[in-house]
């Protein structure tokens, strides 16, 4: 494998989080400054955010916008964060929000935490929940904590919790 920073490296998508691990303000803000900071279009920044800590009302919104399945792991995140764009240009929107996504992600992993990034979400409910602004579009809810015990994962989930991170070669992600 080449040379990879650490941060990227360590960096995995878990769904054992610790339910009793909180995110302090300093983290959460760090984890916003991060993504802040992300390049975009023309500087256009058009990415939006909504943070629910652990049992706060938004929290409590975000969570029951997931499917059920989801929602048995991921109620023990600290953290839910959706990530919304703004624009009339969707795809350039939705790119420059992933880049703020994946800064938020890498500065959750320099704090020692950890991201679980979901696209599949009732979006038409959690806009109305959060009684989102017309034109902002919500497209990934993100959990955010702490690793948990991966042995209190249900079966199904454990196995691919515990199971070896794989990744294509990088010669099959090359169109020429």
């Amino acid at each position: 494998m080449a040379d990879l920073t650490p941060l990227l490296a360590y960096r995995w998508s878990p769904r054992a989080f610790d339910p009793s691990a909180e995110l302090t303000p300093e983290e959460s803000a760090s984890l916003l400054e991060a993504a802040r900071w992300a390049p975009s279009a023309e500087n256009g920044q058009p990415w939006r955010f909504a943070l629910g800590h652990r049992d706060d009302e938004t929290w409590k919104r975000i969570l029951i916008s997931l499917p059920v399945d989801d929602q048995t792991w991921i109620r023990h995140a600290a953290t839910l964060v959706v990530g919304a764009h703004t624009g009339l240009d969707t795809e350039r929107a939705a790119y420059d929000l992933g880049q703020a996504i994946a800064h938020l992600t890498v500065q959750a992993t320099a704090l020692g935490l950890h991201v679980h990034q979901l696209t599949r979400f009732d979006r038409a409910g959690l806009s109305t929940e959060l009684d989102l602004p017309g034109g902002v579009r919500p497209l990934v809810v993100a959990a955010v904590g702490r690793l948990g015990d991966p042995f209190a994962l249900p079966a199904e989930l454990r196995a691919r919790e515990t199971g070896l991170r794989r990744r294509r070669p990088v010669a099959d992600l090359l169109l020429r």
